[in-house]
């Protein structure tokens, strides 16, 4: 069955998505590691509209995490770059697909500029209903514990799992059904780790730039022959 024929019940809410490979893409093709980090970008495109097209809600996707910040400047610089000028490009894709766009992390630590792109972008998206694109930015799940913790304080309620989600940066959204990794790296990384407490896992050796719908829709096929049972028997 087309998986844009499958009814809605069978399509997974929130799909968690860790790009990685890019820079060994890349390097197997004897180009730079920033020529991986453009190609992509243009997969994110095209994951992003499939999602929309076939009912999935949530998509999160690892742009840029807290340990990120450690690779090579120049690296990090174009990072930063080409993460502006893919929220200004795909500005009217949002609005042409209702697509909806919301940031996780801590984007404190970048630019103005990027600030600026990231909330204008967030607003003008603000009415998106067919599916929200949630890209973690300057994101770690430890310190966005720790934080949704110190809030938590702040307001002086009980430390509970209710109020540990209502202040995570992801509070409204469903937990993850699908946490894909990519290039083979079997871990999490600091990624959705309280999210993740019971989504199926799916390691592929593809390198994200040659990540596609088609490999897409296999796992979600894989995922709905599984037999989630959440702790019971």
């Amino acid at each position: 069955m087309s998986l844009k024929n499958m009814p809605s019940n069978n399509v997974p809410s929130h799909i968690a998505m860790i790009m990685d490979g890019n820079g060994r893409w890349a390097k197997e093709r004897n180009l730079k590691r920033t020529a991986g980090h453009s190609a992509g970008a243009e997969v994110v495109r095209k994951i992003t509209e499939h999602c929309g097209k076939i009912g999935v809600k949530y998509l999160t996707l690892y742009a840029f995490s807290t340990e990120n910040w450690q690779r090579p400047k120049l690296e990090v610089e174009f990072l930063m770059k080409l993460l502006e000028k893919y929220l200004k490009q795909e500005l009217s894709i949002y609005l042409e697909n209702d697509i909806k766009l919301k940031t996780i992390g801590d984007i404190s630590k970048f630019s103005k500029s990027l600030q600026k792109t990231i909330k204008e972008t967030e607003e003008k998206t603000a009415n998106g209903k067919k599916l929200t694109q949630v890209l973690a930015l300057n994101y770690g799940s430890k310190d966005e514990i720790v934080r949704a913790v110190k809030k938590i304080n702040e307001k002086n309620l009980e430390v509970n799992e209710k109020n540990i989600e209502a202040n995570l940066d992801t509070a409204g959204m469903p937990d993850v059904d699908i946490m894909i990794r990519t290039s083979g790296e079997v871990r999490l990384s600091n990624y959705l780790l309280w999210q993740n407490a019971y989504a199926e896992m799916f390691f592929t050796p593809t390198y994200w730039p040659d990540f596609n719908e088609n490999e897409l829709d296999d796992i979600i096929s894989d995922f709905n022959s599984r037999d989630r049972r959440f702790g019971a028997v």
